[in-house]
């Protein structure tokens, strides 16, 4: 692959690093954008550009828009296609990564945050797994509406910073014109990025990865006792907020696969979602959830699920005695419903202008029960992690769990099944020395699917 064309000198002023590529070169793969044939920008995000602390007129000029598509990047520069993993609609995928999709590089913002530039449908890479790489401009105009929309009401989110139309024709039911994003992100690190660095058996990968995101989003916890653990908990909290808070404005992912929980806490990958009219619990707007796994009322219990296999892939690095790694990750997911009931109890109270709307330490009750008694707030589990451990002999720990299921029941006020109710995955490998884990064949739930499709 021809390295990607450098900008002239003072074309963008913009310098990107490469510290994922350098610290985890297994997750990166050197790649470049394919050819835009008639690049034309059709909308640029100025305000978050300058605070990004990029020159809105550069970007306009054509050296800015072949920046924005890829064609050409700051010397330096090293774009990679991310490599990662991830369960998808329960099922394990070892290989996913970015198909469609390239990481620039880093920037650093003038107040000093460091910040992901990334491309989406930017063309095919190894892992296109036989699309054709591309975006149609409609669904990037539409992301870059929904998570602009998503930051200005609060939510962590990833940014659109741009959307040029490409000029190719795409082919999907009909011929649509090409689009591609420019996207920001706090990073663009998953679940499923551990996942598919726990698959690899490679314990120094793993570890590589997990200080790079410590040194990314939680730089305070180096040095400290437990590192790692003070990673996972944090994650589990960024969640749990998270998805409350998109519970609260009825808002439905859609595709809330761990290769699309983020380790920083945003909202990524506006696919098929939406915003509900009314309260229903049971919305779907996905046209492949036919089983509404990823309903409004099952989310909250779908990311508890996500996490557990969070904490499946960061074991070996919670303690070197496997029970004991079992039993601190237990402890950690277990905050889960508390943090939940605090962030969903706090927003519902500002939403009715009542008194304590900050949230306080008394709503962070970390049993199941913690939300009983609120009036339609999904009920969330606090249950045992069961936990498959990949490796010789394929072992489990005896201990419950549970995949929501594609055919999860829609959750009813004050009752969610916990993310761990039922039997938990199964360990599988997909050829020598790659362990792999599998969910339980999750039941079905007959009836019509509500919302429209994609």
């Amino acid at each position: 692959m021809p390295a990607t064309p450098v900008l002239p000198d003072g074309a963008v002023h913009l310098t990107l690093d490469h510290d994922f590529a350098t610290a985890v070169p297994e997750l990166a793969l050197p790649w470049r954008a394919a050819e835009a044939p008639e690049p034309r920008l059709v909308v640029l995000n100025v305000a978050l550009a300058r605070e990004l602390g990029l020159d809105p007129d550069e970007l306009r000029s054509p050296d800015g828009v072949r920046l924005l598509v890829g064609a050409a990047v700051p010397a330096g520069a090293r774009p990679v296609a991310q490599g990662y993993a991830g369960h998808q609609f329960g099922g394990f995928s070892p290989r996913l990564g970015d198909g469609r999709a390239l990481l620039l590089g880093e920037l650093t913002t003038p107040d000093g945050e460091v910040r992901d530039l990334h491309l989406k449908g930017s063309g095919r890479t190894p892992f296109s797994r036989g699309g054709d790489g591309f975006a149609v401009l409609g669904p990037m105009l539409r992301e870059h509406l929904v998570s602009e929309g998503m930051h200005a009401l609060g939510v962590p989110t990833t940014r659109s910073l741009a959307v040029v139309a490409t000029g190719r024709p795409v082919q999907r039911d009909a011929v649509e014109p090409g689009g591609l994003l420019a996207r920001v992100a706090a990073s663009h690190l998953r679940v499923g990025s551990f996942q598919y660095a726990r698959t690899s058996d490679d314990p120094a990968l793993l570890r590589r990865l997990a200080d790079h995101a410590i040194a990314r989003h939680q730089p305070h916890l180096a040095g400290t006792p437990e590192p790692y653990a003070g990673l996972y908990g944090a994650v589990v909290a960024a969640q749990a907020r998270l998805v409350a808070q998109w519970v609260l404005l009825g808002f439905v992912h859609g595709v809330m696969n761990t290769d699309n929980m983020t380790i920083s806490g945003e909202t990524i990958d506006y696919g098929p979602c939406a915003f509900v009219d009314a309260y229903d619990p049971g919305a779907v707007f996905s046209s492949i959830d036919t089983g509404g796994r990823y309903a409004l009322g099952n989310q909250p219990a779908v990311a508890q699920w996500n996490l557990a296999r969070f904490a499946e892939a960061l074991l070996p690095l919670l303690d070197d005695d496997q029970e004991r790694a079992i039993a601190r990750a237990t402890e950690l997911l277990g905050t889960f419903p508390g943090e939940y009931v605090a962030a969903w109890a706090s927003g519902m109270r500002a939403k009715l202008g009542l008194a304590g709307a900050g949230g306080g330490r008394a709503d962070r009750r970390g049993d199941a029960g913690a939300g009983r008694g609120v009036a339609g707030h999904p009920r969330v589990g606090a249950r045992r992690l069961d936990v498959v451990v990949p490796g010789a002999g394929g072992g489990r720990a005896r201990q419950p769990g549970a995949d929501p299921g594609d055919g999860a029941r829609p959750a009813r006020a004050g009752r969610l099944a916990g993310a761990l109710a039922r039997p938990g995955p199964r360990p599988r490998r997909d050829g020598p020395g790659q362990p792999c884990l599998r969910p339980a064949e999750p039941p079905r739930r007959g009836g019509a699917r509500r919302g429209a499709g994609r």
